[in-house]
């Protein structure tokens, strides 16, 4: 397992909180690379996390943070929000979880407020996005001059992450339209049931994404320093993207909903056309043998030798022609 170091000289684990809460410190130089003596940072990336009290804590008390920045990192809600207070750019963006997390993959959210010498990052659980930018600082494949580069690597991961979420589900109503098409679908109810539920949860997050990206260029556009604004235009324009190909696979599903809905009334029209025709059949039938049935005197046939056989072949007959004039009337 990889080890950081903070800037009080102990090592911290990426994965696990040491005593304040903290994940890990790094500290960046000027030319963006990573450097382990704090006096040659030129900014710094400490990562917390939120549900930890130390960390609250630690967070609660940082003097360099605006009151309603404090506010936004410790509130209750987990609401998608970007905005700006005080020379500090804020919010609350989604995320995926990491493969290896406790709770089941799916989406999360990643707080976070920079500035441009500090950018302090919190999470719930391990998210696949901020692990992937970590591990580029770590082994240095990356340059990051400053937190607003870093942060949008870290959502540019993450709608990397959503959008092959969406890859997945076209692969996957690819393979549920097929089944549709060639009559074998008994089993395909769930399976579109679950993905529509997974790219409602996706969809919807792209769309608060375009709003709060557009709200923070048009809204702040005049207080944010240039590489802010450019950040949040390129990333405005990769989730409203996003948010199209995921209204395009919510029509597709319910396309596919519609069609399935539609072999499955086919299909109980059918059931019921047959229980139809048999009632029909057997109507007859039964009436002649309750009436046979009867415990009264003057039934016809009785001492008939052949009365079993003649009242056999007489409900048979009936039948046969009732059923001839119900396919009959099906046909027209």
């Amino acid at each position: 397992m990889t080890i950081a170091t903070s800037k009080e000289g102990t090592d911290l684990s990426p994965y696990l909180p040491d005593e304040h809460g903290l994940f890990f410190v790094y500290h960046f130089t000027a030319d963006g690379l990573r450097t382990r003596d704090p006096a040659e940072a030129r900014w710094t990336w400490r990562s917390y996390q939120i549900t930890d009290m130390r960390a609250r804590q630690e967070i609660g008390a940082e003097q360099a943070l605006p009151a309603a920045v404090r506010a936004a990192f410790l509130g209750p809600a987990h609401g998608c929000q970007v905005d700006l207070d005080d020379g500090w750019t804020y919010g609350d963006l989604p995320d995926l979880r990491h493969d290896f997390s406790a709770e089941a993959r799916g989406l999360t959210h990643f707080r976070f407020a920079f500035n441009d010498t500090m950018l302090i990052g919190a999470r719930k659980q391990p998210l696949e996005s901020v692990d992937a930018v970590r591990k580029a600082v770590e082994n240095g494949s990356r340059r990051f001059r400053s937190p607003a580069e870093l942060i949008e690597a870290v959502m540019s991961q993450s709608l990397d992450g959503m959008a092959g979420e969406l890859d997945k589900l076209d692969d996957a109503l690819d393979g549920i339209e097929d089944r549709i098409v060639s009559d074998a679908w008994n089993s395909e109810r769930q399976s579109l049931i679950d993905a529509r539920r997974h790219l409602v949860a996706i969809h919807r997050q792209m769309a608060t994404l375009t709003n709060l990206f557009r709200h923070l260029d048009q809204s702040h556009s005049d207080d944010l320093p240039g590489s802010v604004n450019d950040m949040a235009a390129r990333l405005s324009q990769r989730a409203y993207t996003l948010h199209h190909d995921g209204e395009q696979l919510q029509g597709r599903t319910r396309l596919l909903q519609d069609e399935l809905m539609t072999k499955l009334t086919e299909r109980s029209n059918q059931l019921l056309y047959v229980l139809s025709v048999m009632t029909a059949v057997l109507l007859p039938m039964t009436i002649i043998s309750g009436l046979f049935g009867m415990n009264v005197g003057g039934l016809p046939l009785v001492d008939t030798p052949l009365g079993f056989w003649l009242v056999t072949a007489g409900s048979v007959a009936i039948a046969a022609i009732v059923f001839l004039v119900v396919r009959r009337l099906g046909r027209v």
